[in-house]
């Protein structure tokens, strides 16, 4: 099989399931956001030095597999989701949950805002954060013409909050201080 397929040559990209769209459509924006965050993430996982963390970032990129195929996918009225969709990771949102307070146990409490830095580990974690936040809004706007599962705006919620943490979490365990907005 060919990687090139030719079907996409006057702009549009076919959805999983049936259909197809502009490639400047909300519902490809979307994924395609959070494709770029997948990816983010493959570039930390080559510079956080925590094993934990980098086991932990593994183990979202496959969940951010799933987002992106959920979100690729539209729901036709009277025909199955297609098989090979699988369910929303939504229990991971809980597991985040308790990462963050594990981690906020270890960390110095918050007491001014806190800037991209410190360490490569972090200052990578933080990109990913933005690109995070980036692909919650696309999803949002995605939301406000069709339908989309809430849990996948719950999920990316989460995870850009669990990306911050990480971050910190990161640069503590390697020994470096949060970078702390100086308002000059």
């Amino acid at each position: 099989m060919k990687i090139y397929t030719k079907t996409g040559d006057e702009g549009t990209t076919a959805l999983y399931g049936g259909g197809r769209v502009l490639k400047d459509h909300p519902r490809v924006a979307a994924y395609g956001t959070v494709d770029e965050l997948n990816s983010v993430l493959g570039m930390a996982l080559l510079q956080v030095a925590d094993d934990e963390i980098r086991r932990r970032l593994a183990r979202l990129q496959h969940d951010l597999f799933t987002l992106g195929a959920v979100l690729a996918t539209v729901a036709v009225e009277g025909r199955p989701v297609p098989k090979g969709v699988p369910d929303l990771p939504l229990g991971r949102i809980e597991e985040m949950e308790a990462w963050m307070d594990d981690a906020d146990g270890e960390l110095a409490p918050l007491t001014a805002f806190v800037l991209p830095g410190g360490s490569v580990g972090a200052a990578t974690l933080h990109h990913a954060r933005t690109v995070c936040r980036r692909a919650e809004r696309e999803v949002v706007h995605l939301q406000s013409r069709e339908e989309v599962d809430e849990g996948v705006v719950r999920y990316l919620n989460r995870l850009s909050d669990m990306l911050f943490t990480w971050a910190r979490l990161e640069n503590h365990r390697q020994g470096h201080p949060d970078v702390e907005w100086a308002k000059e």
